[in-house]
Parts: C-alpha cells; sequence; structure tokens
C-alpha cells in the first residue's frame, strides 16, 4: 500500500513486528465520554472510493466505514471472517475460492448486503482500472460469480495469498446501487457496513465518524465517536499535540520528537513496534528518461548511504534496507547489501562507464511533501551530487493527489514513496512494487521476475516459496527497477485519558478506531 500499501501462515510478522515496545500505562484523566476522540494524522485520503485509491490514509478510513468478507484480528495473521461467515478454497488446485456472506450483514443506509454488492464490488475494480486503485493487487482474480449468498472467485493461477487480499481494504464491500460499476463515485459520502458511519468529510482537513450501530462482524461495537484530522505535515501535528487538539497521534509526529519519547514523560502514553513501512526510490524506465538505462540505476544503488538517510534524516527512527522485502516478513534477505556492500563513487563510475555513460547523470526527483520527505531527498541529492556522477533536480509536489497523477504520468525520472503492508506476506512487497502492471507506474516489466511472482503464489504452505522469493529479490537487486531505502519503525501516541490506541499499529495493516475509548 502506498504510503502509500495478510496472508497464509507467514507466522513471523505480528510476532516480529508488532513486539510492543514502551507503553506507558498512567492513570487516565477521565473525559466527557459524550464527545468525539480526535486522532491526527499526516496521511492522505486521495479518495472514498474504495476503486480509486491504494494508499494508507484511504485505507485507515476503509478500515472503519467499509467491511471486507475476511479481516485480521488484532495480534494475529491469520484471515478471519467479518461480513462472511466462512470462506475456503474449492479443490486443491488453490484457483477457486468461495465465501458465504452472513445473512445480517447491514450497509449503514440499512439495506442488506447481498452477494450481488460483493461482485459489483470487485468486478468495478478491474473495471474501472484507476491508476491510483488497488487492481494490480488482484493480478490473478478472473472473474467472481454471485449466486444466493454464494461468493465465488475465480483465479488464473493457484494463488495461496488470496485470502489475504480480500481481508484488505482493497476487498471493501460497496452498496452497488450507488457506487457506479464503471466509474469512481464522486462527493464526499460512503455507504459501508463498517463499524463506523462517516458522518461528515472535509478533504485534507477532517472525517467525523459516529458508531455504526448495524453493525454485524469481527470487530466489536466502536466505543466512541472518533474525529480523524489531517494535518498537511510533521510540524503541524506536533503543534495540534502540543497544543492538545488532538488525543492521539498516529503517523507522523517529527523525528526528533519519537527519537526523544521516553518511559518518564507525562501524559503520554506510545507504543513502538517494529513496523513493515518501507520507503523505495522507484526509477521511471520508460523510454526518454535516462533511468531507463539499468546502469544508470546501478550506479545510483552503489553511490546510496542508506545509514546517513536513516540517521542524518531521521534520527534512527527507521533503519537501512537492503531488499523490496522487509526484515521480519518470511523470505527477507539482503541482495542490495550483498551486491553493493559499501557505499562506492568509484564503483558507480565503473557501472557507468561499462554502461555506456560518461559525464554526470541529470535526473529529477519527485516528491510529495509530507513530513520528512523533502529533508531525505536532499540529503539523497547531496549524496548522489557529491559523487560527481549525477545531477539531481528535486521536484517537490504540495499535493498527495497530484504527486500520485505525476508519477503515473512519468513526469519524474525517479521518484520517493512510502509502502505499508497491506498482508504481511513477501507477496504484498513484490507483486504490486516490481511485478507486470505494477502500482509504482513506472514502465518496468520482467519475465522472469513475474514468472517468480506467480509461481511463489502457489505455496500455501509460505515457507516453501523460499528460494523463489529469494531469487526474485536477488533479480531486482541486479534490475534495480526500485532501490529500497530504509525500514520504518511506527509510532502511537495518546494522553492518558484514551485508551485503546496501541491497537492502531498491531502488524495486521488495520486501524482499529473502534477500540478507541475515553477512560
Amino acid at each position: 500500500m502506498r504510503s502509500v500499501r495478510s496472508k497464509i501462515v507467514v507466522g513471523v510478522l505480528v510476532l516480529g513486528l508488532a513486539g510492543v515496545g514502551a507503553w506507558q500505562l498512567l492513570p487516565g484523566a477521565g473525559s466527557d465520554k459524550g464527545a468525539a476522540i480526535r486522532v491526527g494524522t499526516t496521511d492522505v485520503v486521495s479518495s472514498l472510493d474504495p476503486a480509486g485509491a491504494y494508499d494508507a490514509g484511504s485505507w485507515a478510513l476503509y478500515s472503519n466505514v467499509y467491511q471486507s468478507l475476511l479481516t485480521l484480528k488484532s495480534g494475529s495473521n491469520t484471515p478471519v471472517p467479518d461480513a462472511a461467515s466462512s470462506c475456503k478454497f474449492i479443490g486443491e488446485k488453490l484457483t477457486t475460492y468461495q465465501c458465504e456472506l452472513r445473512p445480517d450483514v447491514k450497509f449503514s443506509n440499512g439495506r442488506a448486503v447481498t452477494a450481488e454488492d460483493v461482485k459489483h464490488s470487485f468486478d468495478r475494480i478491474k473495471a474501472i482500472n484507476s491508476e491510483q486503485g488497488p487492481a494490480p493487487l488482484f493480478n490473478t482474480l478472473q472473474s467472481v460469480k454471485a449466486e444466493g449468498r454464494t461468493v465465488t472467485f475465480n483465479l488464473s493461477a493457484r494463488d495461496a495469498t488470496f485470502p489475504f487480499k480480500i481481508a484488505t481494504g482493497a476487498a471493501s464491500i460497496v452498496d452497488k446501487d450507488t457506487y457506479p460499476a464503471k466509474a469512481l463515485r464522486e462527493g464526499d459520502k460512503a455507504d459501508g457496513s463498517g463499524p463506523y458511519v462517516l458522518a461528515s468529510f472535509k478533504p485534507g482537513t477532517m472525517a467525523e465518524l459516529k458508531p455504526n450501530t448495524s453493525y454485524t462482524g469481527q470487530a466489536k461495537p466502536a466505543n466512541a465517536p472518533v474525529t480523524v484530522r489531517y494535518f498537511k505535515g510533521s510540524a503541524e501535528l506536533n503543534a495540534a499535540w502540543q497544543d492538545r487538539d488532538i488525543e492521539v497521534a498516529h503517523r507522523d509526529m517529527p523525528p526528533d520528537v519519537l527519537a526523544g519519547l521516553n518511559p518518564g514523560m507525562k501524559d503520554v502514553r506510545y507504543q513502538q513496534t517494529g513496523g513493515s513501512e518501507i520507503r523505495n526510490m522507484v526509477f521511471n524506465v520508460r523510454q526518454g528518461s535516462p533511468m531507463a538505462n539499468e546502469g544508470v540505476r546501478r550506479a545510483v544503488a552503489a553511490v546510496l548511504d542508506r545509514s546517513k538517510v536513516a540517521g542524518q534524516v531521521y534520527k534512527g527512527t527507521v533503519t537501512p534496507l537492503y531488499s523490496v522485502v522487509p526484515a521480519g516478513i518470511g523470505g527477507h534477505t539482503t541482495p542490495f547489501f550483498d551486491t553493493f556492500p559499501q557505499p562506492s563513487a568509484a564503483n558507480a563510475k565503473n557501472i557507468l562507464k561499462a554502461a555506456g555513460v560518461n559525464g554526470p547523470v541529470a535526473f529529477t526527483l519527485g516528491v510529495s511533501v509530507r513530513g520528512a520527505n523533502v529533508e531525505e531527498a536532499s540529503e539523497i541529492k547531496r549524496q548522489l551530487e557529491e559523487s560527481g556522477l549525477f545531477q539531481v533536480t528535486v521536484k517537490p509536489v504540495e499535493k498527495w493527489a497530484d504527486f500520485q497523477k505525476a508519477y503515473a504520468a512519468g513526469e519524474f525520472h525517479a521518484y520517493t514513496i512510502g509502502w505499508i503492508a497491506d498482508f504481511p506476506d513477501a507477496d504484498n512487497f513484490t507483486a504490486p512494487l516490481v511485478g507486470a502492471d505494477s502500482s509504482m507506474n513506472n514502465g518496468f516489466s520482467d519475465k522472469g521476475i513475474d514468472e517468480l511472482i506467480t509461481r511463489s503464489q502457489s505455496f500455501s504452505v509460505r515457507a516453501e516459496a523460499a528460494n523463489d522469493l529469494r531469487e526474485l529479490q536477488r533479480l531486482v537487486a541486479q534490475r534495480v527497477p526500485v532501490l529500497p531505502i530504509w525500514q520504518k519503525k511506527d509510532y502511537v501516541m495518546s494522553r492518558d485519558a484514551v485508551s485503546g490506541a496501541q491497537y492502531l499499529s498491531d502488524g495486521t495493516g488495520v486501524w482499529r478506531l473502534w477500540e478507541l475509548n475515553w477512560l
């Protein structure tokens, strides 16, 4: 999921990544239990329509307003029924998956959710095929059939990860009467069957959520109304926290604030988890871009010093990353470190020479103006230009939607972007990032990589995909369509009057606002 982003037996993510760090338990001061709990974030909701968004801010909202057939419990990596009463593969080929819809699921407008609504929800994702949408996640989905309360998914190839894909925001069930079949729904309304009703929405400002009294599913009923406030950047989020305009802060406070968290702080609860959010530099390999030359991409990889980015820009709140598959995810290896063990301008110069490239390579680097992104881009520019091999023009883009459109249109030679796991499996870091028709919209394709992605998806025992994943990651480090930079720890901060904030970051990718409550 683009920062943007559930699976078959990975076993390590929730225990390894979602291990709780410091969580300071302080006595609650109490509050008006009828008031909304205010949650602050720098994430952006790019679309209220699940067919039009594949980013963290949008999916965080979807977790609360919409329902999927399956979901993940907090602290678990096994999909469980939500809007469905049961789901299973039919036969041993792993190409037919079937779900029975619960009989008591209703949209917030009172209409019963039907199997036809589920089919409609998936069909329109493929039909609309939005450049910013989740269609690449369903690369194996061939067709959907609805009969009674039964929904049958026919897959083009074995895909053991499919249950996890339909436990994500991409599989949000929408009302077929209000969401067009071949176009995104316009306006600031959302009709779902999740724990909350979207009472009002102001793009870039706030979302007001009220408990959905008709909700039935895996989650418990919402405890309190919630107002999500969206801030332009980390400084604005921190100012709201300091001014007590919010009770919860998540994604992203300034690095120096996070680095200074300690158990002795008063009126602060905080959680630090390992996290599966990563950040990559994505290369536009279309014809005419300097990054179409593989040697240029490899030379950038040979120069970049991730440790300096992590230490100087992020104050140690991120760790260097050497593969598109992050540490803690089954199958993770370190091919970029194996290939480029030390930053070396001399090595990069030799790579460029072998690729027939002379003189400094000039290119544009697109960046979304959020968090520490601009500072990060400045550090990357400094490192590359210091080598004498590159001339980098950083192009900041103010609005997230404009940034998405710009990189999809190929307006940058490279751009930096975050990625958050939709579900804890290596497949979620390979198919959407480097597979054919990837969400990165960078023009890259590689037959060998695609074959490995397809084969790795076929193993129901995920550990058996390890060899294919190792080779896949090696090929990515050789071709360098994307360059991994860092992996991030995740932090949630809350005032002592609020409980449940730890559930906003539990390794599952589900933003459980319904767990929040006044003490």
